[in-house]
């Protein structure tokens, strides 16, 4: 490309460098022995009791359709049976990036170096970026497979500069209080007023001026009111959060004073100047800044707003979400026949879509047909597109195709996580992306976590996670820092965070109660019950299965290799045990 940079409209070079130093970094030993995705499904007592009789375990390739009816998750990433021509750059997204990472020999352990091909060579990194692409021919940008921690950081990264980029033409909302619940703070909140405003009580009681005994004046002051001054040797009753009047010296308690026959108040313990008295600013004062732009409106922070002098709050707008939902062998009413299932997630995803902070604005089965899920992603107005199945490469995937039909960029394409492996992210059009779920609901469910979640968040101003956790040693003391860090409240035990509230807020983290097997290379997402600071993995945590994420409170991120009974592993808490939806 020649001349000055085109603009970037939507931030778009920031997210590729990111895919580019990621898929540098990335490396993927091959497994050892198959990884029996199966015994995924069952860990814990049941696992271990059906060890004993269980056949040969079967690769994960040869996995057999799951309970949603799409096609399974394959074992290692998709390859072309030749690489298709390049693609033309667009002209918009500015330079082109280089070519894909040479990755080291498996096995090296050491960190992939970026080939840079001498004079000379340019044709043979042409093949190679050719090679990039897909076997659809969708413009693929880094390796074919994204390791966890790096998939949900191109997400949110990806939502986020298209949230900075086009911040002139979608404006912050003003909204008053009640309807801002749920969403972002678009600016800093400061202090319109001190908090409090003035001196009060802090006590029901007595206001008394200089030492006792006190004579008592008839006339009281309430919340709400201000009482006149005071003369040395007076007192005057006085209620909580009523403003003290002047000279006032102390406020002594109703429990704490003994009133005598002739009206005089006595103290029954010392009375120390200043006592339960809130002084004015004592909280803050006009000014301070309360919370940074990118926090979360809890009821909390609607109180705080309020008393701080708020009549609206400047927000982000919801992100707006259209689901698209594919398989022809989906039944919503009644029993599965003839070799036709029940539809599990067009019925979840978009209440779950809700609880994550997304505006829904169509909800559509399209069934298996290819043209008309382009027709649907082409007419999308959505901030993102959400399809569910046929991400694979079986015989009614249409996703790759229609990718390729749109001229879009797989950033994305394939995740090495269990489940949930053939997720893949692509940029459609400037300012909108598509997230592909996988068919199976629990693949499902990891994929909304992994790569809508953080992108809703980076499109909301809500804060991202910072750094990688994938490779971690299980049970280190380390803390991470992931995109998810307030729903916290799991089961009976509130799962403290080291941090307060915001970008660098670290994950709630749990001890294991029982041992998880792990993927040789791929992190592992397994439902836990949380309780007393202990998770307790549960069975039914296959790919094509509902029933543990049903009882779970969070899902717990298992590095690749597995961990042990008590060994510290994070979470990813669930809507339902985090006390409320939207970005908190």
């Amino acid at each position: 490309m020649s001349g000055s940079p085109a603009p970037d409209p939507d931030g778009f070079d920031s997210v590729l460098a990111l895919v580019n130093d990621a898929s540098a970094r990335r490396t993927r030993d091959e497994p050892s022995a198959p990884y029996d995705q199966e015994a995924d499904g069952r860990t814990g007592d049941a696992r271990r009791a059906a060890e004993g009789d269980r056949p040969r375990a079967r690769p994960s390739a040869e996995e057999p359709v799951g309970a949603a009816g799409l096609t399974a998750e394959p074992d290692a990433a998709r390859t072309a049976d030749k690489a298709p021509a390049a693609t033309e750059w667009p002209a918009e997204y500015g330079p082109e990036p280089p070519g894909p990472a040479a990755p080291p020999a498996a096995g090296s352990g050491g960190a992939s170096q970026v080939y840079e091909a001498p004079d000379g060579e340019a044709p043979a990194r042409e093949a190679a970026a050719a090679a990039s692409h897909g076997p659809c021919g969708a413009r693929r940008h880094g390796s074919a497979v994204t390791g966890w921690a790096e998939a949900v950081r191109v997400a949110g990264r990806a939502g986020q500069a298209v949230r900075e980029r086009t911040s002139a033409v979608r404006p912050a909302l003003e909204l008053p209080p009640a309807e801002a619940l749920g969403l972002v703070l678009a600016r800093p909140l400061a202090a319109l007023t001190d908090l409090p405003p003035f001196d009060t009580s802090a006590m029901d009681g007595w206001a008394v001026a200089g030492p006792g005994p006190w004579r008592v004046r008839p006339d009281g002051v309430l919340a709400g009111q201000s009482g006149e001054a005071l003369a040395d040797g007076e007192a005057v009753p006085i209620a909580t959060g009523a403003r003290v009047p002047r000279d006032v010296t102390a406020v002594v308690r109703s429990e704490h004073g003994r009133l005598d026959a002739h009206g005089g108040l006595h103290p029954t313990r010392e009375v120390v100047h200043g006592q339960d008295i809130r002084p004015r600013a004592q909280e803050c004062r006009t000014g301070d800044i309360l919370l940074p732009a990118g926090s979360a409106v809890t009821p909390a922070v609607l109180g705080l707003a309020a008393a701080a002098g708020y009549d609206t709050l400047a927000v982000h707008a919801r992100p707006t979400v259209d689901l698209f939902v594919l398989g022809d062998e989906l039944l919503t009413r009644g029993l599965p026949r003839d070799g036709l299932i029940r539809d599990a997630l067009g019925p979840m995803l978009p209440h779950w879509l809700r609880e994550a902070g997304a505006e829904i604005r169509t909800v559509e089965r399209l069934g298996d047909r290819p043209d008309a899920l382009a027709g649907a992603v082409a007419a999308s107005e959505a901030d993102l597109v959400v399809t569910t199945g046929g991400t694979a490469a079986g015989p009614v995937d249409f996703v790759h195709p229609t990718l390729e039909r749109l001229g879009a960029d797989l950033l994305v394409d394939g995740v090495a996580v269990r489940p949930g492996h053939p997720m893949l992210l692509a940029r459609t059009a400037p300012g909108q992306h598509l997230v592909g779920l996988p068919g199976n609901p629990l693949a499902a469910v990891c994929g909304l976590l992994t790569l809508v979640v953080p992108l809703l968040r980076g499109l909301a101003g809500a804060p991202l996670r910072q750094g990688a956790v994938a490779g971690r040693t299980p049970g280190s003391g380390a803390v991470p820092d992931v995109y998810e860090t307030r729903r916290v409240q799991l089961s009976s035990d509130p799962l403290k965070a080291a941090a307060p509230p915001g970008p660098d807020a670290a994950a709630p983290t749990a001890v294991l109660d029982a041992p998880v097997q792990g993927h040789p290379s791929d992190t592992r997402l397994v439902p836990v019950r949380v309780d007393a600071g202990r998770a307790l993995p549960l069975s039914f945590g296959g790919p094509a299965m509902l029933r543990g994420v049903a009882t779970a409170d969070a899902l717990a991120v298992v590095v690749p290799g597995g961990a042990e009974a008590g060994h510290r592993v994070e979470l990813l808490a669930l809507p339902w045990a985090g006390g409320g939806g939207g970005f908190t």
